[in-house]
């Protein structure tokens, strides 16, 4: 037999025991079944024994069934965990890089990339999974998304990471995160990186109603409310911490990261124009590039386009911020001089950003 068959069977035998603990006797059943096709062993035979005896305990009276014994109800007890969630808790810990664990390609963007982890993290967050391992995929998923949103550390990473992929796979959940991330850890918490992402905590669907001057949920008691209150100060200061680690990280780093690959304008340093491929937007690289720039550029130029596009959201804007003030100042005081003018103001990037959408994917 091959060894991969038992790890299958293994597999197969895992979630037949869940399914089991869920009463979903044929279920558990199909997967021993083929777990012993695939590799026979004693312990799937036993539990087909198992459940055997349960579909004859369920054709039993009620009188019967009254007289069971309180360790034998106790085994029916449903965990705090579905199948689903363990399979996704199985996936992360047989991944061997960080795409794999997101599920993306090595050409994604950032935007791709950050759209996966909040799928994934909302999945794997250990107050949402009790599967064993959740909070070491959660971490292996923080580490992921910290080390393929910061260009330096992916550039390296896809330099050198391979390395760490090579590596045997480990069973245990201990060291579950560590075999596709040797050397490449996020510089802040898994739980931080989430509060990042989902401002502060995790979506809650909560009733607040106004009691006392304030907001608070339903069924919240007057004294949970001056505690709340006491802790106002304290929440404000934790979740601008993950902010200040960043500011604080980013101004470290800066005397030790070279400068980066391109600037959208032109620079002493940076000279030399080029256009990306899809969007033709103009970008300076250093005379250098050709020679020391190892990356995708394909992927380097979906960035810069993106950047681009968010530059000029927020020109835009403001453009039309000022537009409106203008107009809204001129019919307060009556001027429709001043309305003709405040009408007539131009809005560049909003028209740039116009001409670009219909090739903006």
């Amino acid at each position: 037999m091959l060894e991969s068959n038992k790890d299958e069977a293994d597999r197969c035998i895992e979630i037949a025991e869940i399914n089991i603990k869920f009463g979903n006797r044929e279920k558990a059943e199909k997967f021993l079944h083929k777990a012993e096709r695939l590799y026979p062993s004693t312990k799937a035979k036993e539990l087909l024994i198992k459940i055997s005896s349960m579909k004859d305990h369920a054709k039993e009276s009620p009188q019967v069934r009254r007289r069971q014994p309180a360790a034998a109800k106790a085994e029916s007890t449903p965990v705090e965990f579905t199948p689903d969630q363990l399979e996704a808790v199985k996936r992360i810990k047989s991944c061997k890089d960080y795409y794999e664990i997101l599920e993306v390609t090595k050409d994604a963007t950032d935007s791709v990339i950050k759209k996966s982890y909040k799928k994934l993290a909302l999945q794997l967050h250990p107050d949402k999974n009790k599967a064993p391992g959740a909070a070491e995929a959660f971490k292996a998923i923080g580490n992921a998304v910290a080390v393929l949103t910061d260009p330096e550390k992916r550039k390296q990473y896809d330099l050198f990471g391979s390395e760490a992929s090579n590596m045997p796979n480990r069973a245990s959940s201990q060291s579950a995160s560590q075999h596709y991330s040797r050397g490449f850890e996020a510089d802040i918490t898994a739980e931080e990186l989430f509060n990042m992402f989902f401002g502060g905590g995790f979506p809650q669907q909560n009733v607040y109603v106004r009691r006392g001057g304030r907001w608070a949920r339903s069924g919240e008691t007057n004294t949970s409310q001056s505690r709340h209150e006491q802790q106002n100060g304290y929440t404000a200061f934790v979740q601008m911490l993950p902010i200040l680690i960043l500011i604080i990280l980013s101004m470290m780093s800066s005397l030790f990261i070279s400068d980066p690959v391109y600037s959208l304008h032109a620079t002493q340093k940076f000279i030399v124009q080029r256009h990306t491929e899809h969007l033709h937007i103009p970008y300076y690289v250093k005379e250098t590039f050709h020679n020391e720039y190892q990356g995708s550029l394909k992927r380097l130029e979906a960035t810069i386009e993106e950047e681009f596009i968010t530059n000029l959201r927020h020109a835009c804007h403001r453009e039309r911020n000022y537009r409106e003030t203008m107009i809204w100042k001129a019919r307060n005081f009556g001027d429709e001089e001043l309305f003709k003018k405040a009408q007539s103001i131009a809005t560049p990037s909003c028209a740039t950003l116009n001409e670009l959408r219909p090739h903006h994917r």
